[in-house]
C-alpha cells in the first residue's frame, strides 16, 4: 500500500529484527519517508546502539535468539539513558498473553505481523507526537517549579521592602493565568488519547475499504480543516451553518443540519467542491473519521496555544522573581519591566481596567531593573486600588534631554489634600489594618533616590498621576 504520510526529518529510529528480510523492509520504508534508520539484528547490538545514541523509537522482534524482545526492552526501560524511549513491539505472536507481557515489561504498543505499511507509519507518528507533547509539559513544569522555587527564595527581601501587600492578589492572578491553559491542555491531551482508543486499530480496515474516489475527499476534507487560517466570530459561523445547510438541502442531501453543523465544526466553509462525496455510500464514515482527525489537530493547536500563553507567564514570573544579589547596575529597556509588571497583573486587569500606553522612544539606562520592577508593583496596585479594580489605567514613557519620565494616571477618587503630603512618609497608610504596612511608597522613594531621580504626585478626583524622573546616565 502506499502511503500518503508526509516525509519527515524529526526522529531516528532503531528497528531491532533478527530476520534479514524483515530489517530491509522496515528499513526501507522508514527512510524513505525521510527517517534515520538503524537496524540491528540482535539484543545485544540493540542495547549497545541505544546507550551510543539513544533513539528516539524502537521498532522490537520479540521472537529472537539469544536475548528476546522482552529482555531487551525491560534492559532498555531499566537504564536512565533510554528509559523514556518509546519501545512498539513488532511480532507475529498474537496471542494477549504475550501482549499482556509487552506492555508489562514496558511496551507502549503491539503490532502484529504480517502489518500494513500505513499502520506502522501512523503508529510511529502518533508516539513521536506523544513524545513530544510530553516532553513540552515537562520543560513547562520544570520552568514553572524552577520561576516559584525562585519567587520563594526572594520572599524575605519582598516582605522587607513592602510587596507582600500585593504579593497575595498578584499569586492568585499568576495562579488564575496558569490554571486555564493547563486546563486546556489537560483537555486536549484527554481528547488525543481517546483518538488514540477509538480510531488507530480502525484505521487500516478503514483505508483499505475505502474507494480512490472516497480517498481522495477524506484527504481533501483533512487539507480544507486544517489549513483554515481565518477565524470567525460565533455569529459568522451560525450564518455559514444556514447558507450550507440550505446548499445541501437543495441537494436532497439527508440530514443537511447535522452536516452543516459538522463542517462549520472543522472550520469548513465552502462545501460545493464537496457536495458529490454525499452521494456516496459510505460518505457518513469518511465525514465521521475526517472529523475525528481535524479533532485530534485541533488538539494539539490547542496544547501549542497553551503553552505559549505558560511560557509567557513563567517568564515574566521568572524576571520579576529574579534578584540579583550583587546589586549592580546594568542596562535595561524600561518598558520591559513595566511590561513584566503588567503581564503578572493580567488577570487583575482583564476584567474592568482598560490599559492606556503611550510609550515614548526610550534608550536603554543604567539602572537596578529588580528594583525599579518594585516600583512599577507597587504604583500600579496602588492605582488598580484606588480605582477599585475598575476604571482607566494610563502610562505614559517620555524621553526629555538628559531624562526619562514615567507616568502612572489612575481615574481613581483621588487623593484627599491633607493627606498628599503624608504618602511618601514611612508607616503611614490609609488601608485598613492587615492591608498594608505604609511602607510601599516610602520603599517607591527610596528606590528612585537611589537611581538619584524624582517622584512627584498630582491629584484631583478622577485624575491622579505619579510621575518618576529618572537620569539616562
Amino acid at each position: 500500500m502506499t502511503s500518503t504520510l508526509p516525509k519527515t526529518n524529526r526522529a531516528n529510529i532503531l528497528v531491532v529484527d533478527d530476520t534479514p528480510e524483515n530489517l530491509r523492509l522496515l528499513a526501507g520504508i522508514l527512510s524513505e519517508k525521510g527517517y534515520l534508520v538503524r537496524p540491528v539484528p540482535n539484543g545485544k547490538l540493540a542495547l549497545s546502539a541505544s546507550q551510543k545514541m539513544p533513539p528516539d523509537i524502537v521498532l522490537l522482534d520479540i521472537m529472537m535468539p539469544e536475548m528476546d524482545g522482552y529482555e531487551v526492552c525491560q534492559r532498555l526501560k531499566d537504564c536512565e539513558v533510554t528509559k523514556d524511549v518509546p519501545v512498539i513491539f513488532i511480532s507475529a505472536i498474537n496471542d494477549v498473553t504475550d501482549k499482556v507481557k509487552a506492555f508489562a515489561v514496558g511496551g507502549v504498543d503491539f503490532i502484529t505481523k504480517p502489518f500494513q505499511v500505513e499502520e506502522v507509519l501512523a503508529r510511529i507518528e502518533t508516539h513521536l507526537k506523544i513524545c513530544s507533547l510530553q516532553q513540552t509539559l515537562q520543560e513547562k513544569n520544570q520552568d514553572l517549579a524552577t520561576a516559584i522555587y525562585q519567587l520563594q527564595a526572594t520572599q524575605e527581601h519582598l516582605i522587607q521592602s513592602e510587596k507582600m501587600a500585593a504579593l497575595g492578589q498578584l499569586i492568585a492572578g499568576i495562579a488564575h493565568e496558569i490554571n486555564t491553559p493547563l486546563g486546556i491542555i489537560g483537555s486536549s491531551i484527554n481528547n488525543i488519547a481517546n483518538f488514540w482508543d477509538d480510531n488507530l486499530e480502525k484505521m487500516p480496515q478503514f483505508f483499505q475499504e475505502l474507494s480512490e474516489e472516497s480517498q481522495a475527499y477524506f484527504l481533501s476534507l483533512l487539507y480544507r480543516a486544517t489549513h483554515q487560517e481565518t477565524s470567525f466570530t460565533s455569529r459568522e459561523k451560525r450564518k455559514f451553518k444556514q447558507k450550507l445547510t440550505g446548499e445541501l438541502m437543495a441537494e436532497s442531501v439527508e440530514n443537511p443540519e447535522e452536516i452543516a453543523d459538522t463542517l462549520v465544526d472543522m472550520e469548513i466553509y465552502e462545501i460545493e467542491p464537496l457536495l458529490p462525496l454525499f452521494k456516496l455510500p459510505d460518505w457518513e464514515l469518511v465525514l465521521h473519521t475526517a472529523y475525528q482527525f481535524a479533532s485530534f489537530k485541533k488538539s494539539i493547536s490547542l496544547i501549542q496555544r497553551a503553552t505559549a500563553k505558560s511560557g509567557k507567564v513563567v517568564f515574566a514570573l521568572k524576571t520579576y522573581a529574579h534578584f540579583d544579589s550583587k546589586q549592580e547596575k546594568v542596562q535595561a529597556n524600561l518598558h520591559d519591566g513595566i511590561e513584566t509588571v503588567l503581564t503578572l497583573y493580567q488577570n487583575q486587569l482583564k476584567h474592568g481596567i482598560e490599559v492606556i500606553k503611550n510609550y515614548g522612544d526610550l534608550p536603554k539606562i543604567m539602572c537596578y531593573p529588580d528594583d525599579l520592577n518594585q516600583v512599577w508593583t507597587n504604583l500600579v496596585h496602588n492605582a488598580l486600588q484606588a480605582m477599585d479594580y475598575k476604571g482607566i489605567l494610563t502610562i505614559e514613557t517620555q524621553h526629555q534631554d538628559a531624562n526619562i519620565f514615567v507616568k502612572f494616571t489612575d481615574n481613581g477618587k483621588g487623593i484627599p489634600p491633607e493627606v498628599m503630603p503624608k504618602i511618601f512618609q514611612p508607616f503611614f497608610t490609609t488601608k485598613s489594618a492587615g492591608e498594608g504596612s505604609g511602607l510601599g511608597l516610602d520603599i517607591v522613594r527610596k528606590i528612585v533616590e537611589k537611581h538619584e531621580g524624582t517622584i512627584a504626585v498630582e491629584s484631583i478626583p478622577d485624575q491622579t498621576t505619579f510621575t518618576v524622573s529618572l537620569p539616562i546616565y
